[in-house]
Protein backbone atom coordinates (compact mmCIF):
# COMPACT_ATOMS: atom_id res chain seq x y z
CA UNK A 1 0.00 0.00 0.00
CA UNK A 2 1.31 3.53 -1.08
CA UNK A 3 1.24 6.31 1.46
CA UNK A 4 3.74 8.46 -0.23
CA UNK A 5 0.98 11.82 0.41
CA UNK A 6 3.14 14.94 1.37
CA UNK A 7 2.16 16.22 4.53
CA UNK A 8 -0.19 19.18 5.36
CA UNK A 9 0.92 22.38 6.56
CA UNK A 10 -0.45 22.54 10.17
CA UNK A 11 -3.94 21.42 10.43
CA UNK A 12 -5.07 22.42 6.69
CA UNK A 13 -6.95 19.72 5.33
CA UNK A 14 -5.82 16.89 2.87
CA UNK A 15 -8.02 17.11 -0.08
CA UNK A 16 -8.99 14.16 -2.83
CA UNK A 17 -8.71 16.06 -5.97
CA UNK A 18 -10.73 13.49 -7.86
CA UNK A 19 -13.70 15.75 -7.82
CA UNK A 20 -17.19 16.38 -5.41
CA UNK A 21 -18.96 12.82 -6.72
CA UNK A 22 -20.20 9.94 -4.07
CA UNK A 23 -19.45 9.13 -0.63
CA UNK A 24 -18.26 11.72 1.48
CA UNK A 25 -15.31 10.75 4.25
CA UNK A 26 -13.94 12.50 6.61
CA UNK A 27 -10.80 11.14 8.19
CA UNK A 28 -10.18 12.77 11.61
CA UNK A 29 -6.72 11.72 13.04
CA UNK A 30 -4.36 14.03 14.92
CA UNK A 31 -1.73 11.63 14.08
CA UNK A 32 0.49 11.58 10.61
CA UNK A 33 -1.83 8.46 9.93
CA UNK A 34 -4.06 10.34 8.65
CA UNK A 35 -2.03 10.82 5.61
CA UNK A 36 -1.69 7.29 5.06
CA UNK A 37 -5.41 6.48 4.97
CA UNK A 38 -5.68 9.51 2.94
CA UNK A 39 -3.65 8.14 0.25
CA UNK A 40 -4.71 4.64 0.77
CA UNK A 41 -8.62 5.80 0.07
CA UNK A 42 -7.36 7.46 -2.88
CA UNK A 43 -5.93 4.35 -4.85
CA UNK A 44 -8.57 2.52 -3.63
CA UNK A 45 -11.62 4.38 -4.06
CA UNK A 46 -11.44 7.44 -6.24
CA UNK A 47 -15.33 7.68 -6.60
CA UNK A 48 -15.40 8.74 -3.00
CA UNK A 49 -15.23 12.44 -1.95
CA UNK A 50 -12.44 12.21 1.03
CA UNK A 51 -10.62 15.19 3.42
CA UNK A 52 -8.51 14.43 6.25
CA UNK A 53 -8.58 17.13 9.42
CA UNK A 54 -5.99 16.58 12.25
CA UNK A 55 -8.15 18.98 14.28
CA UNK A 56 -12.11 19.19 14.50
CA UNK A 57 -12.00 23.01 14.31
CA UNK A 58 -10.58 22.98 10.98
CA UNK A 59 -13.53 20.92 9.68
CA UNK A 60 -16.05 23.41 9.68
CA UNK A 61 -19.58 23.29 7.79
CA UNK A 62 -17.78 20.07 6.16
CA UNK A 63 -19.36 17.78 9.06
CA UNK A 64 -22.67 18.64 8.10
CA UNK A 65 -21.91 16.76 4.39
CA UNK A 66 -20.02 13.98 5.66
CA UNK A 67 -21.64 10.33 5.08
CA UNK A 68 -18.45 8.37 6.41
CA UNK A 69 -15.86 9.28 9.26
CA UNK A 70 -12.78 7.50 10.51
CA UNK A 71 -11.09 8.69 13.44
CA UNK A 72 -10.21 7.57 17.14
CA UNK A 73 -12.76 9.94 18.77
CA UNK A 74 -14.99 12.85 18.38
CA UNK A 75 -16.59 15.71 20.35
CA UNK A 76 -20.26 15.42 20.76
CA UNK A 77 -20.51 18.69 19.79
CA UNK A 78 -19.07 18.04 15.99
CA UNK A 79 -21.07 14.85 16.29
CA UNK A 80 -24.25 16.78 16.89
CA UNK A 81 -23.59 18.57 13.82
CA UNK A 82 -23.05 15.40 11.64
CA UNK A 83 -26.19 15.37 10.27
CA UNK A 84 -25.86 13.43 7.26
CA UNK A 85 -23.49 10.79 8.68
CA UNK A 86 -23.92 6.89 8.33
CA UNK A 87 -21.20 5.21 9.24
CA UNK A 88 -18.45 5.78 11.72
CA UNK A 89 -15.19 3.28 11.54
CA UNK A 90 -13.22 3.53 15.14
CA UNK A 91 -9.54 2.87 14.29
CA UNK A 92 -9.40 1.59 17.73
CA UNK A 93 -10.81 -1.27 19.69
CA UNK A 94 -12.74 0.14 21.89
CA UNK A 95 -15.78 2.32 21.08
CA UNK A 96 -16.93 3.71 23.90
CA UNK A 97 -15.69 6.80 22.90
CA UNK A 98 -18.61 7.12 20.34
CA UNK A 99 -21.07 5.64 22.15
CA UNK A 100 -21.28 7.16 25.21
CA UNK A 101 -21.74 10.25 23.32
CA UNK A 102 -25.42 11.75 23.88
CA UNK A 103 -25.57 12.50 20.25
CA UNK A 104 -24.43 8.98 19.08
CA UNK A 105 -28.04 7.30 17.81
CA UNK A 106 -28.16 3.71 16.99
CA UNK A 107 -28.81 4.25 13.27
CA UNK A 108 -25.04 5.20 12.58
CA UNK A 109 -23.10 2.38 11.62
CA UNK A 110 -20.53 1.69 13.98
CA UNK A 111 -17.46 -0.40 13.55
CA UNK A 112 -14.21 -1.13 15.15
CA UNK A 113 -10.90 -2.10 14.88
CA UNK A 114 -11.11 -4.93 16.74
CA UNK A 115 -8.70 -8.19 15.87
CA UNK A 116 -5.17 -6.32 14.57
CA UNK A 117 -3.97 -5.24 18.01
CA UNK A 118 -2.28 -8.74 18.97
CA UNK A 119 1.06 -8.26 17.65
CA UNK A 120 1.64 -4.96 19.31
CA UNK A 121 -0.12 -5.43 22.50
CA UNK A 122 1.39 -9.26 22.85
CA UNK A 123 5.08 -7.43 22.19
CA UNK A 124 4.44 -4.94 24.49
CA UNK A 125 3.68 -6.81 27.47
CA UNK A 126 6.52 -9.05 27.11
CA UNK A 127 8.53 -5.76 27.34
CA UNK A 128 6.64 -5.16 30.19
CA UNK A 129 6.90 -8.48 32.24
CA UNK A 130 10.42 -8.24 31.34
CA UNK A 131 11.34 -4.92 32.22
CA UNK A 132 10.03 -5.09 35.78
CA UNK A 133 11.11 -8.43 36.47
CA UNK A 134 14.88 -7.41 35.49
CA UNK A 135 13.67 -3.98 37.27
CA UNK A 136 15.36 -2.51 33.99
CA UNK A 137 14.17 1.32 34.48
CA UNK A 138 17.12 1.14 37.17
CA UNK A 139 19.51 -0.24 35.38
CA UNK A 140 18.95 3.39 32.64
CA UNK A 141 18.79 5.83 35.90
CA UNK A 142 22.03 4.02 36.88
CA UNK A 143 23.71 4.47 33.56
CA UNK A 144 22.22 8.17 33.73
CA UNK A 145 24.29 7.93 37.48
CA UNK A 146 26.95 6.27 35.60
CA UNK A 147 26.56 3.98 38.60
CA UNK A 148 27.78 0.09 38.17
CA UNK A 149 25.53 -1.64 40.33
CA UNK A 150 24.88 -5.12 39.91
CA UNK A 151 21.92 -7.37 40.50
CA UNK A 152 20.57 -11.22 40.15
CA UNK A 153 17.81 -11.30 37.64
CA UNK A 154 13.96 -12.96 37.67
CA UNK A 155 12.80 -15.30 35.39
CA UNK A 156 9.98 -15.44 33.81
CA UNK A 157 10.72 -19.13 33.61
CA UNK A 158 8.36 -21.48 35.38
CA UNK A 159 6.41 -18.10 36.69
CA UNK A 160 2.78 -18.01 36.57
CA UNK A 161 0.80 -15.20 34.44
CA UNK A 162 -2.99 -14.22 34.72
CA UNK A 163 -4.51 -12.66 31.21
CA UNK A 164 -7.80 -11.04 32.29
CA UNK A 165 -9.58 -10.83 28.62
CA UNK A 166 -8.75 -14.11 26.46
CA UNK A 167 -9.67 -12.30 22.77
CA UNK A 168 -7.43 -11.65 20.15
CA UNK A 169 -4.78 -9.61 22.23
CA UNK A 170 -5.35 -12.10 25.15
CA UNK A 171 -4.30 -15.23 22.85
CA UNK A 172 -1.32 -13.57 21.62
CA UNK A 173 -0.04 -12.44 25.04
CA UNK A 174 -0.79 -16.42 26.17
CA UNK A 175 1.07 -17.73 23.21
CA UNK A 176 4.31 -15.51 23.49
CA UNK A 177 4.12 -16.10 27.26
CA UNK A 178 4.22 -19.99 27.03
CA UNK A 179 7.25 -19.14 24.31
CA UNK A 180 9.18 -18.10 28.05
CA UNK A 181 7.86 -21.28 29.59
CA UNK A 182 5.06 -19.72 31.96
CA UNK A 183 2.16 -20.98 32.86
CA UNK A 184 -0.46 -18.96 32.16
CA UNK A 185 -4.45 -18.49 34.05
CA UNK A 186 -6.93 -17.25 31.51
CA UNK A 187 -9.41 -15.14 33.06
CA UNK A 188 -12.65 -14.09 30.61
CA UNK A 189 -16.59 -14.11 31.18
CA UNK A 190 -16.43 -16.74 27.71
CA UNK A 191 -14.56 -20.12 28.14
CA UNK A 192 -12.80 -21.67 25.14
CA UNK A 193 -10.28 -23.62 24.17
CA UNK A 194 -6.84 -22.15 23.84
CA UNK A 195 -3.51 -24.64 23.16
CA UNK A 196 -2.03 -21.86 25.25
CA UNK A 197 -4.10 -21.49 28.42
CA UNK A 198 -3.30 -23.80 30.72
CA UNK A 199 -6.27 -22.86 33.45
CA UNK A 200 -9.48 -21.05 32.48
CA UNK A 201 -11.34 -18.72 34.60
CA UNK A 202 -14.86 -16.78 34.97
CA UNK A 203 -13.84 -13.11 36.19
CA UNK A 204 -16.08 -14.24 39.22
CA UNK A 205 -12.96 -16.18 40.51
CA UNK A 206 -10.50 -13.44 40.00
CA UNK A 207 -10.02 -14.22 44.40
CA UNK A 208 -8.85 -17.36 43.47
CA UNK A 209 -6.62 -16.15 40.29
CA UNK A 210 -4.63 -13.50 42.35
CA UNK A 211 -2.70 -15.37 44.71
CA UNK A 212 -1.35 -17.61 42.31
CA UNK A 213 0.12 -15.68 39.90
CA UNK A 214 3.07 -13.42 39.53
CA UNK A 215 1.56 -11.40 36.89
CA UNK A 216 -1.51 -10.32 36.04
CA UNK A 217 -1.88 -8.48 32.53
CA UNK A 218 -5.26 -6.68 31.70
CA UNK A 219 -6.21 -6.57 28.25
CA UNK A 220 -10.24 -6.79 29.22
CA UNK A 221 -11.90 -3.25 27.12
CA UNK A 222 -14.32 -1.24 29.60
CA UNK A 223 -17.54 -1.49 29.57
CA UNK A 224 -20.12 -0.76 32.77
CA UNK A 225 -19.36 -4.36 33.77
CA UNK A 226 -15.14 -4.16 33.87
CA UNK A 227 -15.11 -0.94 35.78
CA UNK A 228 -13.47 -1.19 39.14
CA UNK A 229 -13.47 -4.98 38.02
CA UNK A 230 -9.56 -4.79 39.95
CA UNK A 231 -10.86 -3.22 43.33
CA UNK A 232 -9.25 -3.09 46.66
CA UNK A 233 -10.23 -6.59 47.41
CA UNK A 234 -9.06 -7.99 43.86
CA UNK A 235 -5.64 -6.34 44.37
CA UNK A 236 -5.42 -7.51 48.28
CA UNK A 237 -5.23 -11.02 47.21
CA UNK A 238 -2.37 -10.56 45.12
CA UNK A 239 1.29 -11.68 46.28
CA UNK A 240 3.58 -8.90 47.55
CA UNK A 241 5.85 -10.52 44.81
CA UNK A 242 3.92 -9.97 42.40
CA UNK A 243 3.26 -7.33 39.33
CA UNK A 244 0.24 -5.74 37.80
CA UNK A 245 0.19 -4.75 34.28
CA UNK A 246 -2.60 -2.63 32.49
CA UNK A 247 -2.89 -2.49 28.77
CA UNK A 248 -6.77 -2.34 28.95
CA UNK A 249 -8.40 0.53 29.96
CA UNK A 250 -7.84 2.52 33.05
CA UNK A 251 -11.29 2.34 34.56
CA UNK A 252 -10.98 -1.40 34.67
CA UNK A 253 -8.61 -0.81 37.72
CA UNK A 254 -9.61 1.51 41.13
CA UNK A 255 -6.20 3.70 41.34
CA UNK A 256 -6.67 4.79 44.47
CA UNK A 257 -6.24 0.77 45.60
CA UNK A 258 -3.54 0.33 43.28
CA UNK A 259 -1.97 3.50 44.23
CA UNK A 260 -2.03 2.45 48.10
CA UNK A 261 -0.76 -1.12 47.20
CA UNK A 262 2.04 0.20 45.39
CA UNK A 263 2.68 2.67 48.41
CA UNK A 264 2.62 0.17 50.74
CA UNK A 265 4.19 -2.73 48.77
CA UNK A 266 1.75 -5.29 48.95
CA UNK A 267 2.71 -5.89 45.32
CA UNK A 268 6.38 -5.62 44.20
CA UNK A 269 5.20 -3.02 40.82
CA UNK A 270 3.28 -2.37 37.75
CA UNK A 271 3.33 -0.93 34.22
CA UNK A 272 0.36 1.05 33.27
CA UNK A 273 -0.37 1.85 29.51
CA UNK A 274 -3.85 3.36 30.21
CA UNK A 275 -5.31 5.83 32.85
CA UNK A 276 -8.82 7.05 34.54
CA UNK A 277 -7.48 10.25 32.92
CA UNK A 278 -4.88 10.71 29.96
CA UNK A 279 -2.61 12.57 29.17
CA UNK A 280 -1.62 11.50 32.96
CA UNK A 281 -1.79 14.47 34.38
CA UNK A 282 1.86 15.67 35.99
CA UNK A 283 1.21 15.45 39.62
CA UNK A 284 -0.25 11.88 39.85
CA UNK A 285 1.44 9.53 42.45
CA UNK A 286 1.97 7.10 39.27
CA UNK A 287 4.94 9.34 37.43
CA UNK A 288 7.09 9.40 41.15
CA UNK A 289 6.71 5.76 42.09
CA UNK A 290 10.00 3.86 41.60
CA UNK A 291 8.06 0.67 41.33
CA UNK A 292 5.64 1.72 38.30
CA UNK A 293 6.37 2.29 34.91
CA UNK A 294 4.49 4.58 33.06
CA UNK A 295 3.73 4.57 28.89
CA UNK A 296 1.12 6.94 27.26
CA UNK A 297 -0.88 4.81 26.01
CA UNK A 298 0.95 3.54 23.19
CA UNK A 299 0.48 -0.57 23.24
CA UNK A 300 -1.92 -0.86 20.57
CA UNK A 301 0.37 1.74 18.19
CA UNK A 302 2.48 0.37 15.61
CA UNK A 303 4.49 1.08 12.47
CA UNK A 304 1.96 -0.39 10.05
CA UNK A 305 -0.65 0.47 11.86
CA UNK A 306 -2.36 2.36 8.52
CA UNK A 307 -2.22 -0.85 7.47
CA UNK A 308 -3.57 -2.82 9.65
CA UNK A 309 -6.26 -0.78 9.92
CA UNK A 310 -7.13 -0.49 6.48
CA UNK A 311 -7.55 -4.47 6.17
CA UNK A 312 -10.76 -3.65 7.98
CA UNK A 313 -11.61 -0.11 7.18
CA UNK A 314 -10.97 -0.77 3.52
CA UNK A 315 -13.07 -3.60 2.90
CA UNK A 316 -15.88 -2.36 5.15
CA UNK A 317 -15.59 0.82 2.98
CA UNK A 318 -16.10 -1.65 0.16
CA UNK A 319 -18.99 -3.28 1.32
CA UNK A 320 -20.54 0.43 2.38
CA UNK A 321 -20.55 0.96 -1.09
CA UNK A 322 -22.13 -1.83 -2.17
CA UNK A 323 -24.77 -1.05 -0.31
CA UNK A 324 -23.92 -3.98 2.37
CA UNK A 325 -24.41 -2.30 5.27
CA UNK A 326 -24.72 -5.08 7.38
CA UNK A 327 -22.00 -7.20 6.55
CA UNK A 328 -19.27 -4.80 7.79
CA UNK A 329 -16.29 -6.71 9.61
CA UNK A 330 -16.61 -5.74 13.39
CA UNK A 331 -20.48 -3.87 13.41
CA UNK A 332 -21.56 -2.74 16.63
CA UNK A 333 -24.94 -4.18 17.06
CA UNK A 334 -27.58 -3.23 20.77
Amino acid sequence: MSCAVRPPAGGRALHNTQGDTGMRLIILDDTDEREGYMAAVKARFPEVNVQAFSKEEDIGGLIEEADILLTRKISDGLLRRAKKLQWIQVKTSGVNYIVDLPSYKKEILLTSARGIHGPQVSEMAILLLLALNRNFPQNVRNQEKKAWDRWPGKLLHQKQVGILGMGVIGEEIAKKCKAFGMTVHGVDIVKRKIDSVDYFYDPSDLLQVMPKVDYFVIVVPYTRDTEHMINRNVLSAMKPTSYLINLGRGKVVDEEALIEALIEEKIAGAALDTFWEEPLPKGHPFWSLRNVIVTPHVAGASDNYVEQVFSIFGENLRRFLKGEREGLINLIKG
